[in-house]
């Protein structure tokens, strides 16, 4: 049996750092002084926390239901309460975080850094209905710069100022390997961890959607409740034979769908006409994310891109169709009367 000699394995390059990448890339940002950075920098810090956490998730009793419902009226899993108390303890330290609006908080979490320049809307934890089965979620977050002056706790207007003024926004999926994603406007780059070193690599180094693909994904079980243009679009996709992919869980579809093209669909139904994502938090990174990547966001025929639409408060809804660009183009162009 050979082996490789021991020269060889060393002189193979480690990889860059998502560390050096920023620092690398810092010019690009809005801002270039260094606190966007140290909030990326705070943001993967506890995304390997969470990541530790979801592993030993069993061994550690923090799988399974809390008993609670967050203002959502969703029920709370034991590790949504774990990553949100995580991320937002992280971004508390890091000292460039002013406030934080999370999906399992009601209002505004101040942190207590008055003199910080930004604000985070994050998901801590999507898709915790599929931890119990061992199926990959993620984390998904936007950043913004305030616009409230410094010195003072952060406001509404901090949060609802639309997708547009996203500075930075990404998401984090853990899976059979965890997976940082993110953009600040200058295209799209991806990042794997390495447990061993702790540390998270650039592995996608530029990120872009094919033009089109062969995957839908959606909940086919509400396609009764699917408006009709929706449910022709979704008959048209099976005549061409494409493939179903579906697990339930945002951000592991919606990256799927990034890395090999195809559609992902959040249609209004009868029982959420408003759409059931959430847009600050879900929608808004996602589309910045898939518009960075050559792809499209769009909130229905007639609603527009999901970037333009302004919210008007904390954890509003909206439909979403993101994916490759020529299928989301052909959804918009289906007939919805």
């Amino acid at each position: 049996m050979s082996h490789r000699p021991l020269e060889d394995t060393i002189a193979q390059p480690v990889g860059t750092t998502l560390e050096r990448y920023i620092m690398r890339t810092q010019s690009e940002f809005p801002y270039a002084t260094g606190e966007l950075s140290q909030l990326l920098r705070d943001i993967a810090l506890a995304g390997k926390i969470v990541s530790r956490e979801i592993n030993r998730a069993g061994l550690a009793e923090v799988a399974g239901a809390f008993g609670q419902q967050n203002v959502q009226g969703e029920q709370q899993q034991k590790l949504d309460v774990v990553a949100n108390i995580r991320f937002i303890r992280a971004l508390t330290n890091g000292g460039q975080a002013c406030a934080v609006l999370s999906e399992e908080e009601d209002g505004i979490v101040h942190t207590g850094n008055v003199q910080g320049k930004y604000v985070v809307a994050i998901d801590p934890l999507d898709g915790s209905s599929n931890i119990d089965v061992n199926v990959s979620i993620g984390t998904i977050f936007s950043i913004y710069r305030r616009v409230s002056p410094y010195g003072a706790p952060a406001t509404e207007a901090d949060f609802l100022q639309g997708g547009r003024r996203q500075v930075a926004a990404g998401y984090i999926l853990y899976g059979s390997s965890t997976m940082l994603v993110y953009t600040t406007g200058h295209g799209v780059a991806g990042f794997t961890y390495e447990s061993s070193l702790g540390e998270f690599f650039l592995s996608h180094p530029r990120m872009l959607i094919p033009e089109t693909g062969s995957i839908f994904s959606c909940n086919e079980g509400n396609w009764h409740d699917y408006p009709e243009y929706v449910r022709d679009y979704l008959s048209r996709c099976k005549e061409r034979r494409c493939s179903g992919r579906y697990v339930g869980s945002l951000v592991a579809d919606y990256h799927r769908n990034l890395l090999v093209g195809g559609i992902y669909l959040y249609p209004p139904t009868q029982k959420n006409p408003d759409g059931k994502l959430r847009l600050l938090y879900e929608s808004f990174p996602l589309a910045f994310v898939i518009e960075q990547a050559g792809g499209r966001a769009e909130a229905g025929p007639g609603l527009g891109r999901v970037m333009d639409l302004m919210p008007t408060h904390f954890h509003q809804r909206t439909p979403l169709f993101t994916g490759s660009y020529s299928l989301v183009d052909e959804l918009l162009g289906m007939e919805t009367t």
